[in-house]
C-alpha cells in the first residue's frame, strides 16, 4: 500500500515537471518569435525564419538544463515568492550571456536587440507560467467561498514575522479581509504583502468592530513581558480568538511535535516578566563532549535541564530518577529528537541509597552533575519532615560523596529562594544542601555550586496550575493571603540558570538571580480568570484560606549576612554569594540524619539547632 502511495506521488511530481519543461520549451519558442517579429516588423526575412527555427532547439536545450541546474523544476509553485523569481533572473542572464558568447565566438551576427528582447520576454513568460498558477488558485479560492460573510484577519505587526503570516493566510483564503496594525508611525497607510496597515495597536477594539475581524494573530516574535501582556490583554477583550507567532527557536520545537507554526496564546505570555537571556556560548564550552548525569531528571525541572543539556553536543546524557514513567517519555523525545547523535540512559534508584548511586556513578562515569531530585512542595513536607530530611539531605550528601568518589568535575546543587530564613521544613532542608555543597567545595577538588531560585511557571505542585484546574471547574480560585508575593520564572529560564551557574564554575558559590518584580498573587489569579474569559468574583469567585504551613508572606533571595558577599557576574542578572563560613557541628548533622532515618521526630530539633535561621511556621506569631 505504501509503495502503490509513493508511486503515485513520484509519478506526480514527474508530470508536473514534464508540463513545466514543455510551458518553457513554447516559452522559448514565443519569447524568440516575438523578439524576430519585433525586429524585423515580421517574420519575412529569410534570416529571421531561419534564426528561429535552427536557434529555438538549441536555446531550448540550453535554457532547460539552466532551469534544472537552478531548482526551477523542483519548487511548489503555489507558495513561489521573491526568491523563485530571482532564480528565473539569474538562469536567463547566465543563458543569454552563453548566447552572446557563442555570437561573438562563432561570428553568428545575431542583432543585439534580439538578444535583448529575447531575453525579457522570456522572464515575461516565465514568470507567467510559474505565478501565473499561484494568482489563479488565489482568485480561485476567493471566487469559489461558500461563505461570502467570512469575517476578517487582524495582524498584529507589519515586519518580516508579518509578511509570513500574511502570505500564509492569504494562501489559505478563509479571510474575506486582512488588515495590520504597528505602532511605528512610519508603517501608517503602507502595505506589507499587499495587505494596509490600518493603525496603531490601542486602536484594535475600533479595528475589530469596523472590520468584523473573528481572529487576531500577534506576529512579533522578539515581543516580551509587560508590553506583550498589554497587547493581549487589549486583544482578548474584544472576544477574538487571538493566536501568536512563536519565536525561531518555538517554532522548531512546535514543528518537532507536529503543531503548526501558530500557537494559542499562554500563561507565560501574560506573567509581565521579560526572560532572562543568558550566556549559551560559556555553557556549551564545559558542556561539549562531557558525560552529564542529572538527578530528578524526569521531574519537571530536571527534564528540562536534559533537554537543554543535550542542545550542547554532550558525549552522553543518564536520566538518573525514581519515578519511571517521566524518565521514560523523556527518553523517547529525546531519542525522537537526536536519534543515534546523543546518547540517553535511563537509571531508575533513589538518591537515598548511596550504593544504588555509587553503582550508577562507576558505570555511566559522569563528569558533571545536576542535582534536581528533592522533594519539594512546603505544605506536603510540613506534614512529613522526616521525608524531606531523608530526600532532601541525606539525598544530597550521598549524591556529593558518589560524585567525589567517581571523579566528577562539576557538581551543580539546585536551591530554592525559601532556604532563606526559613519557615518551612523544605527550605531548612534546602539551606541545608547549600551548606553541605558549600563544605564538599572546601574539602574537595570538585567544583561544586548551587543555583538559588524562585518559583517555575507549570512546575508540578506550582500555583498556575492549580488556579487553570479550579477555573476550569468553575471555581472558586484559591489565594492563601491578599498580599503574598512571589517570584516566577519560566522551566526554560530555570534550567538555563542551573546550566550558566556551571560555567561560571566558582566552586563553593551559590548564584542567585536577579527575578526582577515579585507577582502579587491576588493580582495573578484575577489575570488567571481574565485569560479564560471569565470575570473574577463576578463568574469566578476568589476565596482567600489563609496562609499553608511552612508559607511566608514574601520570599527573599539573600540573607541580611549574605546581602554584604553579594557579587555581581558576567551577567548582570545573576549575582553570586561567594563562600563564606560554612561550618556546622557535624555531630549534629550525623545525630539528625540518624534520627531522621529511625523516624525519630527530635531530627527537627537537630535541624533547628544546625540551621540558625530556620524559624518554623508552627513556632511563629500568629
Amino acid at each position: 500500500m505504501q509503495e502503490k502511495k509513493t508511486y503515485k506521488i513520484h509519478r506526480t511530481r514527474n508530470s508536473i515537471i514534464v508540463f513545466l519543461v514543455l510551458c518553457d520549451i513554447v516559452s522559448v519558442f514565443l519569447s524568440l518569435y516575438f523578439a524576430v517579429c519585433i525586429r524585423f516588423e515580421s517574420l519575412s526575412p529569410a534570416f529571421g525564419t531561419n534564426l528561429l527555427w535552427l536557434a529555438w532547439p538549441l536555446l531550448s536545450v540550453l535554457f532547460c538544463v539552466l532551469f534544472y541546474l537552478f531548482r526551477l523544476y523542483h519548487s511548489m509553485w503555489r507558495y513561489s515568492g521573491i526568491s523563485e523569481g530571482l532564480r528565473i533572473i539569474a538562469s536567463v542572464v547566465i543563458g543569454s550571456a552563453i548566447c552572446f558568447g557563442c555570437d561573438l565566438a562563432f561570428d553568428l551576427h545575431i542583432p543585439l536587440s534580439i538578444q535583448m528582447l529575447f531575453s525579457l520576454l522570456l522572464m515575461v513568460f516565465l514568470c507567467v507560467s510559474r505565478f501565473g498558477y499561484r494568482a489563479v488558485r488565489h482568485l480561485s479560492i476567493r471566487k469559489n467561498s461558500k461563505s461570502p460573510a467570512r469575517a476578517s484577519l487582524l495582524v498584529v505587526g507589519a515586519g518580516s514575522g508579518a509578511a509570513m503570516i500574511i502570505a500564509q493566510m492569504r494562501g489559505y483564503g478563509r479571510y474575506r479581509d486582512i488588515v495590520a496594525v504597528d505602532d511605528d508611525a512610519n508603517k501608517q497607510k503602507m502595505r506589507i504583502q499587499g495587505v494596509e496597515v490600518v493603525g496603531f495597536v490601542r486602536d484594535i477594539p475600533r479595528i475589530v468592530t469596523q472590520r468584523s475581524v473573528s481572529d487576531i494573530i500577534v506576529a512579533i516574535p522578539s515581543l516580551k513581558g509587560e508590553k506583550l501582556s498589554e497587547i493581549l490583554d487589549l486583544c482578548r477583550k474584544t472576544g477574538c480568538r487571538v493566536r501568536i507567532l512563536p519565536l525561531i527557536q518555538e517554532m522548531d520545537t512546535e514543528k518537532k511535535k507536529g503543531a503548526p507554526p501558530l500557537r494559542e496564546i499562554r500563561v507565560n505570555d501574560i506573567l509581565f516578566r521579560e526572560e532572562v537571556q543568558l550566556d549559551m556560548d560559556s555553557i556549551g564550552v564545559y558542556l561539549n563532549g562531557k558525560d552529564v548525569l542529572v538527578t530528578g531528571g524526569g521531574g519537571s525541572i530536571g527534564s528540562e535541564i536534559c533537554r537543554q543539556a543535550a542542545r550542547f553536543n554532550i558525549k552522553s546524557l543518564t536520566i538518573f530518577d525514581i519515578y519511571e514513567n517521566t524518565a521514560y517519555e523523556l527518553h523517547c523525545e529525546l531519542k525522537r529528537q537526536y536519534g543515534d547523535a546523543l546518547d540517553v540512559k535511563i537509571r531508575i534508584g533513589s538518591v537515598r541509597e548511596i550504593e544504588r548511586l555509587k553503582q550508577v556513578f562507576c558505570e555511566v562515569h559522569p563528569q558533571i552533575v545536576f542535582h534536581a531530585a528533592a522533594h519539594k512542595h512546603v505544605p506536603l513536607m510540613e506534614d512529613c519532615p522526616l521525608e524531606a530530611i531523608k530526600n532532601n539531605v541525606q539525598g544530597t550528601l550521598n549524591t556529593l560523596q558518589a560524585a567525589n568518589e567517581a571523579g566528577v568535575e562539576r557538581f551543580v546543587n539546585l536551591s530554592t529562594d525559601k532556604a532563606v530564613n526559613p519557615t518551612s521544613i523544605m527550605g531548612a532542608t534546602k539551606r541545608l544542601t547549600e551548606m553541605a555543597v558549600q563544605s564538599f567545595a572546601k574539602k574537595t577538588g570538585m567544583k561544586c555550586m548551587s543555583v538559588r531560585f524562585g518559583n517555575v511557571l507549570g512546575s508540578h505542585g506550582s500555583v498556575i496550575p492549580l488556579m487553570e484546574s479550579q477555573i476550569r471547574n468553575g471555581g472558586p480560585v484559591t489565594v492563601t493571603h491578599p498580599d503574598i508575593v512571589r517570584y516566577f520564572m519560566t522551566i526554560p529560564e530555570a534550567a538555563q540558570l542551573v546550566l550558566q551557574a556551571g560555567a561560571l564554575a566558582n566552586s563553593g558559590s551559590v548564584y542567585v538571580l536577579d527575578m526582577g518584580k515579585p507577582v502579587k498573587i491576588m493580582e495573578l489569579a484575577k489575570t488567571l480568570i481574565h485569560f479564560y474569559g471569565y470575570e473574577p468574583d463576578v463568574d469566578i469567585p476568589i476565596e482567600i484560606i489563609g496562609l499553608r504551613p511552612g508559607e511566608k508572606l514574601y520570599e527573599e533571595l539573600a540573607m541580611a549576612e549574605e546581602k554584604e558577599r553579594l557579587d555581581t557576574t558576567a551577567h548582570n542578572r545573576i549575582f553570586k554569594l561567594g563562600p563564606g563560613e560554612t561550618s556546622f557541628d557535624l555531630e549534629l548533622f550525623e545525630q539528625m540524619l540518624t534520627l531522621a532515618n529511625n523516624n525519630d521526630m527530635d531530627a527537627i530539633g537537630r535541624l533547628k539547632q544546625i540551621v540558625t535561621t530556620y524559624q518554623p511556621w508552627c513556632d511563629r506569631d500568629r
